[in-house]
C-alpha cells in the first residue's frame, strides 16, 4: 500500500511503535531561557473555515487557531505587524505544536535576541485521521485554501497585520513542512517568505513497506477489509489510533471518492493488488513530482530555507528538494543540522525559524 511507506517512517522518525498506547506528543529540547525577556500576549480563538465547509468526513469547520501577539502590540495602537503561519505535524494539534516548540519561550527569547517582533499564527489542522495533509479534498475538506485563504483574510481583519504578501511568513515541520511546501508553492500570491522544516511525504509514495511481497499482499488485503468493515470515519479512527490512521488520512486527502460511502476516499490496493489509477493520485501530491511546475512561483519568494536533521530519515528527500531548487536557479538557504527529527525543533523555531523571517519579511507597508 502506497500510504504504508509514509506510516512506518513516521514511527521510525518518532521513534514509536505503532501499538495502541502510542502517544502524539514528543519531547523536544527546550532553548535556555533568555533573561528578561518581554512576554507576548497569547489569544485562543476560532477561525470559520468556508474552505472547509460540506466536507464529507464531518471534521470541524470552525477551528482553533493560537494567536502570539508581540510585546509592543498593546502599547503601540498604531503600529502594524508582519505575520508568519506555523503549520503543525501529523498526530498533533495546534495546542501540542505550542509545547514541541516550546512557545510562548522561544517566541520571547527571539526576540529578546534581536528578532524583529511578528505576530505569530498556530492554525488547527488536526482531523478525524489526525492530519490534513494540508490538501484540498472534497473528503476531508480544502485545507489548502483554509490556511492560504480562510486564516490569512481572518488574521488581516482582526489584528493589526501588514496585508501584503512581503510580509506574510509561512513555515511548517513534518506535515506542516509538507503543508509549507505544498501552500508555498502554489500561493506565492499570499506569502513572501518561506521556510520548510523536516518536510514528509515530498517524494511519491509507492511500495508496501518492508517485508517480500506476500507480506506487503497480506498487510493490503487485512487493512481492506478493516475499511470495509468501518461503519464511520468515526469508527475506523477509533480503531486505528495513533499514526495507525496515518494511511486513511494520506487516503482522504489525495484520493477522495463522494461515490464511496461511508469513508469516501478509495485505497490504492484491491484485493491486495496495488491500483496504478489511486496511486496516480497520491503521486500526483507529492512535492517532488510537482515542484517543477511552480518554479515560477517559487522565483517570486523574497527567502526561502530548508532544514532536516542529520539523523532524520527524511534529509533524503529534503536533499533532492533542494537539489531541484538548485538545479533551477531558484535561491535558497539549506542546511542539515544536527539532530532527529523532532529533538532540536524547538531551537530551530527559536534561533533560525524566527530570525528568518525577522530578516526576510517587510517591516513597513510600503516594503516592495
Amino acid at each position: 500500500m502506497n500510504s504504508m511507506k509514509w506510516l512506518l517512517e513516521c514511527a521510525a522518525i518518532a521513534g514509536v511503535s505503532m501499538t495502541p498506547m502510542l502517544s502524539a506528543q514528543v519531547q523536544t529540547g527546550v532553548p535556555a531561557v533568555i533573561p528578561d525577556a518581554k512576554p507576548v500576549q497569547v489569544e485562543h480563538i476560532k477561525i470559520h473555515g468556508a474552505a472547509l465547509e460540506g466536507n464529507l468526513e464531518g471534521d470541524a469547520v470552525d477551528r482553533d487557531v493560537i494567536v502570539f501577539l508581540p510585546p509592543s502590540y498593546a502599547k503601540e495602537k498604531e503600529r502594524h505587524y508582519p505575520v508568519v503561519y506555523a503549520l503543525h505535524g501529523y498526530s498533533i494539534d495546534a495546542e501540542q505544536w505550542t509545547h514541541e516548540i516550546h512557545v510562548p519561550q522561544t517566541i520571547e527569547s527571539a526576540f529578546a535576541q534581536g528578532s524583529q517582533e511578528v505576530i505569530v499564527v498556530l492554525p488547527d489542522s488536526k482531523t478525524i485521521y489526525n492530519g490534513s495533509m494540508y490538501s484540498s479534498s472534497a473528503t476531508t475538506g480544502d485545507f489548502e485554501n483554509y490556511i492560504a485563504r480562510d486564516v490569512v483574510a481572518y488574521i488581516d481583519a482582526h489584528y493589526r497585520t501588514i496585508p501584503n504578501r512581503t510580509s506574510r511568513g509561512l513555515v511548517g515541520h513534518s506535515m506542516g513542512g509538507y503543508g509549507a511546501s505544498r501552500i508555498g508553492m502554489k500561493h506565492p500570491d499570499v506569502f513572501g517568505a518561506l521556510y520548510i522544516m523536516s518536510a514528509c511525504c515530498l517524494s511519491p509514495m509507492a511500495g508496501g513497506g518492508p517485508g517480500p511481497a506476500d507480506q506487503i499482499k497480506e498487510r493490503a488485503i487485512a487493512n481492506e477489509k478493516k475499511v470495509v468493515a468501518a461503519k464511520s470515519p468515526a469508527d475506523l479512527a477509533a480503531q486505528s489510533p495513533g499514526f495507525g490512521a496515518a494511511q486513511y488520512a494520506t487516503a482522504a486527502a489525495w484520493a477522495p471518492d463522494p461515490k464511496n460511502p461511508p469513508l469516501y476516499f478509495d485505497l490504492p490496493t484491491k484485493d491486495g493488488v496495488p491500483q496504478p489509477e489511486i496511486a496516480a493520485k497520491f503521486a500526483a501530491n507529492a512535492p517532488l513530482a510537482f515542484v517543477d511546475q511552480y518554479i515560477g512561483s517559487l522565483k517570486r519568494y523574497r527567502a526561502i530555507s530548508i532544514d532536516v536533521g542529520d539523523q532524520d530519515g527524511l534529509r533524503v528527500d529534503a536533499g533532492k528538494l533542494h537539489e531541484i531548487l538548485e538545479n533551477y536557479g531558484v535561491i535558497h538557504a539549506f542546511e542539515i543540522y544536527s539532530g532527529t527529527h523532532t529533538s532540536a525543533v524547538a531551537d530551530r523555531f527559536q534561533n533560525h525559524v524566527l530570525p528568518f523571517f525577522s530578516k526576510n519579511l517587510c517591516f513597513t507597508p510600503d516594503c516592495k
